[in-house]
């Protein structure tokens, strides 16, 4: 969106944080940035507002425009877990949002039975290039020789998530190299955790290959062999890279408790979601051990057979999410562009997406 030539109000790591209890600290700078977010856009006089994901700020900001008498258009991307837990939140959204456009094709009926318009547009990791990595670039470029046996490693993106997981993902590392002998690592990680990631890896084996940009990500997907990744939405990338994964994640203590009382569905993983099966492995919470990350992944780089069917796995859960020959992208500025067009017409808002491409 930088790229674009958006200039953000606030600063991504004030707002990155994922759970409940890692959110508490930070409340108080969360509420202010939706304060001056309102403010602005109250200011600014926009023909809608699009809020994307992050629920705990997006919807404060919708609710205050709302106490605040906004009348304009207010549109949510990304839908929220309720298949997962809090279903109440569909409600919720009702009394706030005209539109939901959804990530996931099983989403949308959560939400039309609580009165919400929504729609499944795509998932836009099916327009981000993580299938057509160079891995021979990756090699050329960073001095690997062909039989140089490479594992990438995601330990997140959120501050709090990869403080937590990079010691259990390097310890895994060197567990795992016991096991297979030796390897190379390639991390990918995001500006906002850059220094910290690299910093934390500089003891790891595999003398770790840190880098920022996207498409090298993806050229790192296409030459390696296995990825130990972080539970989100970076599964699917790996999938659409056809890179056998495992998934590990640890959260607060009391945010895991939590989950564990609350949570209604069996697979968190995104891959295991659509599929309906356990396909990846999750290791989560108290599971999510070296011992058991380093088993696993020994198991994908040994094993061919189960190589096969996670790639056989993957193109599945491809052809789940694909819908139409619109790029997703396109279909939710349709949509947008739709809903807008509808209200300055006095009409209702549209629900279904236009099928011409621009």
């Amino acid at each position: 969106m930088r790229e674009r030539g958006l200039i953000s109000l606030a600063p991504l790591e004030d707002l990155a944080i994922g759970g409940v209890a890692e959110v508490l600290p930070r409340a108080t700078v969360i509420l202010r940035w939706v304060r001056k977010t309102v403010a602005a856009i109250r200011e600014l006089r926009p023909d809608a507002v699009v809020t994307i994901d992050s629920s705990g700020f997006s919807w404060r900001v919708a609710h205050r425009l709302r106490r605040c008498g906004e009348t304009l258009p207010l549109i949510h991307y990304v839908a929220p877990m309720v298949w997962a837990w809090r279903a109440g939140r569909a409600r919720r959204m009702a009394r706030w949002y005209d539109h939901l456009m959804t990530l996931l094709p099983f989403e949308p009926p959560y939400f039309e039975r609580v009165g919400l318009s929504c729609c499944y547009v795509g998932h836009p990791v099916l327009e981000s290039g993580a299938d057509r990595g160079d891995g021979g670039r990756f090699r050329a470029t960073h001095g690997l020789a062909q039989d140089d046996l490479l594992i990438t490693t995601l330990p997140g993106s959120r501050s709090g998530e990869v403080t937590r997981l990079l010691p259990i993902f390097g310890a895994a590392l060197e567990r795992l190299e016991s096991l297979i002998g030796r390897l190379r690592v390639v991390v990918p990680t995001v500006e906002t955790v850059a220094a910290r990631v690299a910093d934390a890896v500089q003891g790891w084996p595999g003398t770790p290959i840190v880098v920022q940009q996207t498409q090298d990500k993806y050229d790192a997907f296409a030459a390696s062999c296995a990825a130990l990744a972080a539970s989100g939405s970076v599964a699917l990338e790996l999938a659409l890279a056809k890179l056998p994964m495992v998934v590990g994640y640890r959260l607060n203590p009391l945010t895991e408790a939590l989950l564990d009382r609350i949570l209604k569905v069996r697979h968190v993983n995104l891959v295991n979601l659509l599929l309906g099966k356990p396909l990846v492995c999750e290791l989560l919470g108290p599971n999510c051990t070296p011992e058991r990350l380093a088993a696993a992944i020994a198991e994908l780089v040994r094993n061919e057979r189960v190589r096969a069917v996670h790639r056989e796995g993957y193109d599945e859960a491809r052809r789940r999410l694909e819908v139409g020959d619109i790029p997703p992208s396109l279909r939710a500025a349709d949509q947008i562009l739709d809903i807008v067009a509808a209200r300055k017409c006095g009409g209702p808002a549209l629900t279904s997406v236009r099928r011409n491409s621009r």
